[in-house]
């Protein structure tokens, strides 16, 4: 670290360790809350691991819900962060730097949380070893394992790369404020970093290397989970392009949630000074992109099948899918999801009078209730298409899927808060990097005019 600081840093510094020393009035109430829904969340699994998945509503035909439509939403949504936080990195993006550790942070707890819900969907659990024991290598649902596993792997990394210098600041500047446990997690997780060019180049050409990594390598993820459903013959799954649609939907729902965590945590912790409006329409820009390409995606899909009307017509006057998805029982849920996930945001993010933090959060809530919406419709309808002549499969959720539902959603802010009163909200190591180049740009300009 260097000796002297200006005072603009410092203010970094004390607002990027204020959770940790200051979490504030309100945190152990919001605490307390989250804890209560985990805790009914928690409960309810705990009466389904005892009485089975009777207790759902999954039933012969329709053996997938909520909790897979759940795994491939919170998986989603981690995606959406990693790539997020990769690719400014790469593009060395300048207003990156208080967004990235947010984003990083919520990738990891939103993984977490997604990667449970196969355990939770199964009525014995303990069965989840049969398949590491006697797995077949030609399953989809083994390779999601292993990409879900080393995905794991790889964004705890990214997370932890960029922040070893702070956790040297933290180690060398909290003292005794910090406690004695989290003091000592500093220094053992901070690995002698004393700021010398070497280490920096290190620092610098991993966190590359392992951004380069992430991207491939989420893609891969994501591609893998949408094949557990396009290798199947089942209406609405039976599809090509269920790869590529799955990955923008994650990167369009994960954009959304990081600009949800961005907004939540700047007003909490008072961090206007350094996360301005200008980034969240910077954000807004990226979610407007992504909201165009899915939308593009989920048009060319139901045109091919509309056009061709290739369905599935069982006896009683039952339609296809597409017929129940827009004009059947499954319409309403469909088009809340079109105006409410599609046209409204998109509308927000698209006119300047709307393009105020205020509106870009509100479509960003929008987006990620509508895109949760989205999985469900992609889940169960499928599921209770008949492929046989007789009637359609009948499902609805139960209170259990919604109680843990709920707690998966609160488990993840409640991650975040717990993490970040350990570490750094905003990375001072970048936002000192970048007032260091915008000093020497400032130079450079003046030089020039002087010369």
């Amino acid at each position: 670290m260097r000796a002297t600081q200006p005072a603009e840093e410092m203010d970094v510094r004390q607002a990027a360790v204020r959770p940790i020393l200051h979490p504030g009035e309100l945190y152990w109430l919001v605490v307390a809350g989250l804890l209560v829904v985990v805790g009914a969340g928690v409960l309810a699994y705990a009466h389904q691991f005892r009485d089975g998945l009777g207790v759902t509503g999954l039933n012969q035909r329709v053996t997938w819900g909520v909790y897979i439509a759940d795994m491939v939403f919170f998986i989603g949504v981690s995606y959406g962060g990693a790539l997020t936080s990769a690719i400014l990195r790469l593009t060395n993006a300048p207003w990156r730097a208080p967004l990235t550790r947010m984003a990083e942070a919520m990738a990891v707890a939103a993984l977490l949380i997604g990667a449970l819900f196969p355990i939770i969907d199964l009525g014995r659990p303990d069965r989840m070893l049969n398949l590491l024991l006697h797995g077949q290598v030609g399953s989809p649902v083994v390779w999601d394992v292993v990409a879900i596993t080393t995905y794991m792997a790889t964004s705890v990394i990214f997370l932890y790369l960029p922040l070893i210098p702070d956790l040297a600041f933290c180690r060398d500047h909290l003292g005794p404020a910090a406690g004695r446990l989290r003091h000592l997690l500093y220094q053992r997780l901070s690995l002698g970093w004393q700021g010398t060019p070497r280490q920096r180049h290190l620092l610098e050409q991993n966190s590359t290397i392992i951004a380069i990594i992430i991207i491939p390598l989420a893609v891969m993820v994501h591609s893998v989970l949408s094949w557990l459903f396009g290798v199947t013959m089942r209406p609405g799954w039976n599809s090509t392009i269920f790869g590529p649609y799955f990955v923008l939907g994650a990167m369009f729902s994960g954009v959304a949630a990081v600009i949800l965590v961005i907004a939540g945590f700047r007003k909490a912790y008072h961090l206007e000074a350094f996360i301005e409006e200008l980034h969240f329409k910077y954000l807004a820009n990226i979610l407007l992109a992504l909201g165009i390409g899915y939308a593009y995606f989920m048009f060319a899909e139901y045109l091919t099948e509309g056009y061709k009307m290739e369905g599935y017509i069982v006896d009683e006057g039952s339609g296809p899918l597409l017929e129940a998805l827009m004009v059947g029982q499954y319409a309403p849920l469909f088009w809340a999801f079109i105006v409410g996930g599609l046209v409204v945001p998109m509308a927000l993010l698209s006119f300047p009078r709307t393009r105020t933090i205020q509106g870009i959060v509100t479509a960003s809530i929008m987006v990620v209730v509508a895109m949760w919406l989205k999985r469900f419709l992609i889940v169960v309808p499928a599921m209770a298409t008949p492929i046989m002549p007789v009637a359609w499969g009948s499902y609805m959720p139960t209170r259990v899927e919604g109680a843990i539902t709920l707690a998966a959603a609160a488990t993840i802010p409640l991650i975040l808060m717990v993490f970040f009163r350990f570490f750094p909200i905003i990375s001072i190591y970048e936002m000192e990097e970048m007032a260091e180049a915008n000093a020497h740009r400032d130079a450079a300009a003046q030089h020039a005019e002087a010369d």
